[in-house]
């Protein structure tokens, strides 16, 4: 590890020699991504392949038509050419919001943080969609199939939990499509992605676009669900009185439900990783009742 972070702050101080005395600490090792955190105040991101590379590039150009028409602070982020390509944005403070974190607030501070989501999410389905798609946006990845999730998934959950998942599979091959139709959004919107100040029960900002693109308006509500349903409720409520538009809880709720199942479906053959998508299917089980 002090060799990663030492081949990463010698590209960066060959960029920004200012801070060759400053302190490095190697923030995330991510799936496409090495995160290095400089001096407490700044996030340097390194990709490691060329795809990571071309999502950086595409995140950065996202990010530069975003910044401007939302409310909400997100990453002002440069692109530094290289070699090697990295890309550099002042840190937004805070840390995730996750369920322990989000069930310890008073219900002002959940309102007050449902108001800036919903808020959030109504600024940028108001985005336009060509002007978006120039600067890069496609299509989100899609799920896994209703008959891979059927044939991947559901034969490593336990039986009770099983004919809960049957349930959730049949209920998304009935759903029409998206009544709302497809928008750009950020489709990524859990608790990793938050800087949250647990201590003021503020949320300071929301980082991590590489996710963001066109999708079901729909989709986008689901993440939250990952904190809590309680939050959902609220950032739907805020983002019906934004944005005008009346959204299908129950469609919210199955689209989480099989979201959940297609993770699993993905990582099937990941024994590394199936306990914790068991244990992701099994809690929106617990959390859906």
């Amino acid at each position: 590890m002090a060799d990663l972070v030492g081949s990463h702050a010698a590209a960066i101080t060959r960029a920004c020699p200012e801070l060759h005395a400053a302190p490095f600490r190697l923030l995330a090792e991510g799936w496409d991504s090495t995160a290095v955190e400089v001096d407490g105040r700044l996030i340097f991101k390194f990709p490691k392949s060329e795809a990571a590379e071309k999502a950086l590039l595409r995140e950065a150009s996202l990010l530069a038509v975003v910044r401007p028409h939302v409310s909400m602070p997100v990453p002002e982020m440069r692109i530094h050419h290289g070699p090697p390509v990295f890309s550099c944005h002042t840190k937004l403070h805070g840390e995730h919001l996750l369920t322990e974190g989000y069930h310890r607030l008073p219900e002002t501070a959940r309102d007050r943080l449902g108001v800036a989501l919903g808020g959030f999410y109504a600024e940028i389905h108001r985005l336009e969609r060509e002007r978006m798609t120039a600067a890069g946006a496609r299509p989100i990845d899609a799920w896994q199939s209703p008959q891979a999730v059927r044939t991947k998934a559901l034969p490593k959950l336990d039986l009770d939990l099983r004919d809960y998942a049957e349930g959730i599979v049949s209920a998304f091959e009935r759903l029409p499509p998206d009544p709302c139709g497809t928008t750009y959004g950020f489709f990524d919107g859990h608790g990793w992605n938050m800087a949250f100040d647990h201590d003021r029960a503020r949320l300071n900002g929301i980082y991590d676009f590489a996710d963001s693109g066109l999708g079901p308006l729909h989709q986008e509500f689901i993440y939250t669900n990952f904190i809590s349903p309680d939050l959902t409720r609220r950032v739907i409520d805020a983002y019906e009185a934004s944005s005008g538009r009346k959204l299908d809880r129950p469609r919210i709720s199955i689209l989480t439900g099989f979201h959940r199942l297609s993770e699993l479906a993905a990582l099937a053959d990941d024994p590394q990783h199936v306990p914790a998508m068991i244990g992701h299917v099994a809690a929106w089980a617990a959390a859906a009742e």
